[in-house]
Parts: C-alpha cells; structure tokens; sequence
C-alpha cells in the first residue's frame, strides 16, 4: 500500500478529532498507551496522552508496575485540557488511587465522554496497585462515561461471582445503577460459543453479540483495544451503543489477525 502524499496525510490529520489517552507504558507496545495510540489512529483519530504508569513486562507477562508522580500527572492533564478541546478520553492503568484523584480533578476541565477499562485483573501477570481500587473508583465515577470491566474485574469490584451473560446482567446492572454510569461487561473469558458483551445503561441491557475466535483470550491488549476504540467512535460523534458495536467489530477484526513481536503471546496491534 503505498503511503498518502504529505499534503493529504495533513488534511486528514487536520480533520481528526483529539482523543486523550491515560495509559499505563507497556515497552512491548502490545497494550497501554502505544497500542491506544496506534488504535486511535487507525480509527481516524489525533491521539494525545499522558502516562500514568510505568511497567516491566514484554510478549511473555508484566512482572512489575510504578505510578507517576499524582501532581504530575494532574499538572500535564491540566495544562493540556487548557489549550487542547478532546472530543473523548480513554483512560486505562492508573496505578494509584491518588493517580485517579489527579485524573478526575483534570477532567473536570472537559465535557467530553470518558471511557475508563479498569485494569484490576490483567489477562497475563500482575498490576501493583497503590492504594485502595475502591478509592480509586469513587474519585473517577462521577467523571466516567462507560466503565469496561471484563468479568473478572467486575466480580473483584463488586465481591460477586460473574460466570455467565446473566450474571453479567444482573451485576453489571447493579454496578451502573451504584455508580450512576453505563458499564460494558467483557465477556470473552465468558463460557459459551459467542463472545457476548453486556452493556448495562439508563437501567437497560443490551447484548452484543459476535463470534468466538479460536484463541483470541491469548491475544494481548484486545481490553486496551476495545476501550480505545469506542472512545474513538464516540469523538466520531456516534451514540454509546453505536461505539460500542462498532468497536466490538473492529477488535474482533483485530484479533482474528493478530501481530507476534517476540517470543511470548500474540497481541492486538
């Protein structure tokens, strides 16, 4: 494929909408803000960021993480949203309850949609959490749109079992009715032979539906993916339900061709 002209690359880049993006780094580049940067630029969109924590980890596990500094981060937030307008926010590893404090007190300085992937229960190693994640989450909810816990996380959220789309329902339901936000329940670690998401909004379920791909609960960073995704549809300007349909698509799109940097699992992108 041969690579746009430099004039109509930039007339494209003028038209894309700002996306922000509060990532942890991941140095494979499978996950985290590199993989919500090239997802938000496959998606016709201009990324911005700020990274909210550091990670040890390649194509085989993340074996360790650190938080930014709090203040840090609140000040790059503040000094962007000052002079950049985003039209939707992703926001994934946080690392620290006083992280979210700093991210939320930021936010306050937009209106635009916030898509939160709340990244409690990785599908491979472990994430180093200072502070309480309850605290965390009461600091962020009253600036987050669509919360997209998988359903591990969301059982560790709410201390109830998730095994199956009526569990997703049922919990994910009380969860957006506590937090008085939408939440879209991953169900790819769901039993059954359709990958089913369950978006709990304005006291409704809808299910989304699409194939199992053989493999695809290997594929790293398809969690980073999806929360990019719909925050990238959403600065498109189309409705929740509409992004998250579309993106559910382009992640299984995605995962259906994954990428193999090194020597451990595939990944998204």
């Amino acid at each position: 494929m041969t690579a746009p002209a430099p004039a109509a690359a930039a007339a494209t880049l003028a038209g894309a909408p700002d996306v922000l993006i509060c990532a942890g780094l991941d140095p494979s580049g499978g996950a985290g803000l590199i993989a919500d940067v090239r997802i938000a630029s496959l998606l016709g969109c201009r990324p911005a960021g700020v990274v909210t924590a550091l990670t040890v980890q390649n194509t085989t596990a993340v074996i360790d993480a650190e938080p930014v500094a709090a203040e840090r981060v609140r000040e790059q937030l503040e000094f962007l949203l000052s002079d950049i307008e985003v039209r939707a926010v992703k926001i994934g590893m946080i690392g620290s309850s006083e992280v979210a404090e700093a991210i939320a007190r930021a936010l306050a300085l937009t209106a635009a949609p916030v898509v939160w992937d709340p990244i409690v229960q990785p599908s491979r190693g472990a994430v180093r959490f200072a502070g309480a994640f309850e605290h965390a989450l009461a600091a962020l909810a009253p600036q987050v749109t669509l919360l997209t816990p998988n359903a591990g996380e969301l059982a560790a959220l709410t201390g109830m079992a998730v095994a199956s789309e009526a569990d997703a329902a049922l919990v994910g339901g009380a969860l957006a009715e506590r937090l008085g936000i939408a939440v879209l329940v991953k169900g790819g670690h769901l039993a059954g032979d359709v990958a089913i998401d369950v978006l709990c909004l304005d006291g409704r379920v809808e299910s989304l539906r699409g194939p199992r791909i053989a493999g695809g609960e290997h594929v790293h960073g398809t969690g980073c993916a999806l929360a990019s995704a719909i925050a990238a549809h959403l600065a498109h300007g189309a409705d929740l339900v509409e992004a998250c349909r579309a993106a559910k698509d382009f992640v299984a799109a995605r995962i259906a061709a994954p990428v193999r940097p090194g020597r451990g699992g595939p990944a998204i992108v």
